[in-house]
């Protein structure tokens, strides 16, 4: 299993924490953001797949924003999976 670390851009959460194992991606943990939505998005994608993430989160935005804490979960788990992070 790797651990992985992304300094979000653009939303209220600061950081994503999260590990894979093959395409799998398990113990999600936002630091800073809307504290229950982001355990609830966590807890339901434990053990999904980078690519059902995407699929699913993918281009989600937040009020005026062009991103959300989810958006920038599915960027992160593709810059890990693609080994940039």
């Amino acid at each position: 299993m790797s651990h992985h670390q992304y300094k979000t851009k653009g939303v209220c959460s600061m950081l994503i924490d999260f590990d894979t194992e093959g395409d799998k991606v398990y113990n999600i943990k936002f630091t800073g953001g809307c504290n229950g939505n982001l355990k609830a998005i966590a807890t339901l994608l434990d053990g999904m797949s980078v690519d059902y993430i995407e699929s699913k989160l993918a281009g989600n935005t937040c009020g005026y924003k062009n991103t959300s804490c989810a958006d920038q979960l599915a960027k992160a788990v593709r810059l890990a999976e693609q080994g940039e992070i």
